[in-house]
């Protein structure tokens, strides 16, 4: 309840990103990460443990297919700004 308050959004609709049925806006996943003080490619991660002794991570399995469009969208966007400088 204090993650949506801080989020400015309601109890509600964090439950329906926990659950998996809503997918929230790149700022709002920039908002919850800042307020859980960690990067926001961390909330994609998929942390398994093999053989009880180590942790992999695999990377992003659980990004929708339309939120890594639109983050390479971004990048490219952000590559071509900075190449159109020079």
């Amino acid at each position: 309840m204090k993650l949506a308050e801080y989020c400015n959004t309601s109890p509600g609709y964090i439950g329906e990103i926990e659950m998996g049925r809503k997918f929230p806006s790149t700022e709002l996943i920039e908002k919850i990460a800042g307020i859980l003080r960690i990067e926001p490619y961390h909330l994609f991660k998929d942390r398994t443990v093999r053989n009880n002794e180590s942790e992999t991570e695999n990377a992003y399995p659980l990004l929708p297919n339309a939120m890594k469009a639109e983050i390479r969208k971004y990048i490219d966007s952000s590559i071509s700004e900075i190449l159109n400088k020079y």
